[in-house]
């Protein structure tokens, strides 16, 4: 999903779906949170690995040169520096620890070999295995708890963008439908259906220019961040691109929407207006649009909200189109939002073993002729994406349930039960309605239970 947001001097005011990032300001900027952030680089934890049991050993022999191990202690303080190494990064690396500390006492100890002492190192190094199997475990929850968030807080973006373009639809549509002959509805009809082409991003500036009285823009494909100068796209007559235009930078790196105001912030001069960069599902830079006229009183707030909107869903609709592809291309009936849905959900079960699940929900003509297909769909809930598929003699209402398993499909189910009884007097099985359960886990790949689903309606 794209992450596009607008720096307004109200960034709460100007972006509805903007929040707070954790850590942004606080624990993980302070010195004892940079001090816990652990490293991915091999090397980085090879060096911890070696260095905190070598630093251990010299300050023991700072203060006990005849043990500097502690041996003899009371309590064995060396054997902190493999537990800690085992808690940042795991049993290996504590293994690795413990096994400098071994080679300092050698080295201390050289033609003692018979004092070596057994007991110290194999309760020390119970103790580093114990710590690192309990590290492991919770550094892959904390991954998989991720990788839920990461997906819910696209949802929440995406669902907060629906929210606020049906409201300023809503709103625009009483105060200009006189003045514009066409809706917000429609454009955004219209962007659904676009692609990447260079014909579709025209279609794309003129809708901007209808909605935000953009005069003069060009849309220039990005990769690898840098911007392209031929661009894919313009409006009017736009001068050619300056790479060193400070603004166009800032949009680049920061990946959020640019005003001119920003720059003028900073003494900085710029021959563009707005900046926004168009970006993909994986937040990299698919393009970025460079505005250099248009009326002074569309430079605020409400007209770089709707730029950045219809940005932002023209954007989700590529990424749509770009994950969908192969299975729209085998089930063309099957809507884009429900196998972009499925697709995504796929690959998280397989990576992170998340579960999500599939309630499809047969109907036989009797229940066809009460329009129960219809009603039953607007029981989804929120998250939920829908097939309906039109069979011969029945029909199939596929339910995808995000990060659900058999307990969310059972209550779902339930939920059905009820209303149907509360509506008709009956169970669902008296009206016709049967349900089934298909959890991604018994598929290798998403067309196998779009194939299961169409055999279901047509069998």
């Amino acid at each position: 999903m794209a992450r596009i947001s607008s720096q307004l001097p109200d960034q709460r005011a100007a972006d509805p779906g903007a929040a707070e990032k954790p850590g942004a300001n606080g624990f993980t900027g302070s010195p004892l949170g940079k001090l816990t952030a652990v490293g991915d680089r091999p090397v980085t934890v090879l060096l911890e690995t070696a260095l905190v049991p070598v630093v251990t050993v010299g300050l023991g022999y700072l203060f006990s040169p005849q043990d500097p191990l502690g041996v003899a202690a009371d309590y064995h303080w060396s054997w902190l520096a493999p537990i800690i190494v085992a808690l940042r990064y795991g049993p290996l690396a504590g293994l690795g620890a413990a096994g400098v500390l071994l080679a300092a006492w050698f080295a201390l100890n050289l033609g003692h070999f018979d004092q070596f002492p057994q007991v110290f190192f194999l309760g020390g190094l119970i103790t580093v295995m114990l710590v690192g199997e309990f590290s492991s475990l919770w550094r892959a929850r904390t991954r998989r708890a991720e990788v839920v968030q990461h997906y819910l807080d696209q949802r929440l973006e995406h669902l907060i963008r629906q929210y606020y373009l049906l409201r300023l639809s809503h709103d625009r549509l009483e105060q200009e439908l006189i003045g514009r002959p066409m809706s917000m509805r429609d454009a955004l009809k219209t962007l659904h259906g676009l692609g990447a082409e260079p014909q579709d991003a025209q279609v794309l500036l003129r809708l901007l220019a209808q909605y935000c009285q953009i005069s003069c823009a060009a849309l220039h494909p990005v990769r690898d961040d840098e911007v392209d100068p031929t661009p894919l796209a313009t409006l009017g007559t736009p001068a050619s691109f300056q790479r060193a235009d400070p603004l166009a930078a800032q949009a680049i790196e920061t990946r959020m929407l640019c005003h001119v105001v920003q720059a003028t912030v900073r003494q900085e001069r710029s021959q563009y207006l707005v900046a926004a960069p168009l970006l993909d599902i994986g937040g990299e830079t698919y393009a970025v649009l460079l505005v250099e006229d248009m009326p002074f009183f569309s430079l605020q707030e409400e007209g770089l909200q709707t730029m950045n909107l219809l940005l932002g869903y023209y954007t989700d609709g590529l990424s749509t189109h770009a994950l969908a592809a192969p299975l729209l291309a085998e089930f063309a009936q099957c809507p884009a939002e429900f196998a972009f849905e499925l697709e995504r959900l796929t690959r998280i079960e397989q990576s992170t073993g998340v579960p999500s699940i599939v309630v499809a929900l047969e109907f036989n003509q009797g229940a066809i002729a009460r329009d129960l297909p219809q009603q039953m769909l607007r029981l989804k809930r929120l998250m939920d994406e829908v097939w309906l598929i039109d069979g011969t003699s029945r029909a199939v209402l596929a339910v995808l349930m995000p990060l659900g398993e058999a307990s969310t499909a059972e209550g779902f189910i339930a939920r059905l039960e009820g209303w149907m009884t509360a509506k008709e007097g009956m169970s669902l099985a008296q009206a016709g309605v049967y349900p089934y359960q298909f959890p991604l886990t018994q598929f290798d790949q998403p067309r196998e239970l779009l194939n299961r689903l169409h055999q279901l309606a047509h069998a």
